[in-house]
């Protein structure tokens, strides 16, 4: 029966990027295929016998199955000392159906829940650390035994940062979206080694944003950078001093220049799959290798925005 499955859906399977354990709301994930409104398996503890309306055999696990009315999927049920297992089982499963291209992400807002280590599985979390705050030892722990951590969303306002080994951790993500009020704590800016941040500071001084550019272009920092947007909340960039700092070239102000927009890591919401888009006339180079970036300032907004092109590549492509 599985093989007939297989081999009838295969059209279908061909266009599924991800499938994700959303726990945001819960201790117990949802199962979503990529990100469509409706679960498609919720995972609950055992309660009474009478809630078992039938079994299957999950990767060779007999699991007993509910149904649920809120959310109109099949529950499957477990006991307290066999949460693991059965995740493990249905992972398996999904594996076994769909491969390891596709993305497995596992979502939550609660550091205090241990992730499951399952193969091919990755983390997205959104943290919030407040200026009195007094956990530090237990979001630690989170980031020492988090498997592989792909994206966070942290509100970071504490005046002392994580410890060096979580902060190292943090620089590495693919993904950080970040509102913070001291840009120092953690440093980011300075120090993300990922593909995309979104950065939102109580101040952030223009000679940081030059830093973070020229760096860049010296091929010092930042290689794996796609794209960055950086709102400094209570500060204006001026814009002229900032492209002239830089060493900004343009593009001739009677042709269009390219938009520069890729796939984000983290899918928030289906309808932005995509980072804003870049369309400016400004942009720098990489000496390293003559990659371009796209540079726009605009409304206290820079948006950094990092080409797979050279530079004659890149013109070439303005209209």
């Amino acid at each position: 029966m599985k093989k007939l499955v297989k081999s009838s859906q295969m059209p279908k399977f061909k266009y599924i990027t991800s499938i994700v354990y959303d726990s945001c709301e819960s201790d117990l994930p949802l199962v979503y295929i990529d990100y469509r409104p409706y679960a498609i398996l919720k995972f609950s503890e055992h309660e009474e016998a009478e809630n078992v309306k039938f079994q299957l055999n999950i990767s060779g696990r007999m699991i007993d199955f509910g149904l649920s009315d809120k959310h109109y999927c099949p529950v499957a049920l477990f006991h307290p000392s066999e949460r693991e297992s059965v995740m493990e089982s249905f992972h398996n499963h999904f594996l076994d159906f769909f491969g390891t291209s596709v993305n497995y992400q596992w979502r939550t807002y609660n550091y205090k829940i241990p992730i499951p280590r399952l193969q091919n599985l990755s983390v997205c979390i959104r943290m919030d650390i407040p200026q009195e705050f007094e956990d530090m030892k237990n979001v630690d722990n989170f980031f020492s035994s988090c498997p592989v951590l792909k994206s966070i969303d942290l509100y970071f306002w504490a005046f002392e940062s994580l410890s060096p080994e979580s902060e190292s951790i943090v620089y590495q993500v693919e993904s950080i979206k970040i509102n913070q009020f001291d840009r120092t704590v953690p440093a980011v800016l300075r120090n993300f080694q990922g593909r995309q941040a979104f950065m939102m500071c109580f101040l952030c001084e223009p000679l940081e944003l030059i830093e973070f550019v020229n760096r860049w272009k010296s091929g010092e920092a930042f290689q794996n950078l796609e794209y960055l947007k950086i709102i400094p909340l209570h500060q204006e960039i001026p814009r002229d001093f900032f492209m002239t700092a830089i060493g900004a070239r343009h593009i001739d102000g009677t042709r269009k220049p390219p938009t520069h927009t890729v796939p984000r890591v983290y899918v928030e919401y289906a309808h932005r799959s995509n980072t804003d888009p870049i369309t400016s006339h400004s942009y720098v180079v990489r000496k390293s290798d003559n990659r371009v970036a796209s540079v726009s300032i605009e409304d206290r907004t820079l948006s950094f925005g990092v080409w797979d092109k050279t530079e004659e590549e890149f013109l070439r492509m303005a209209d």
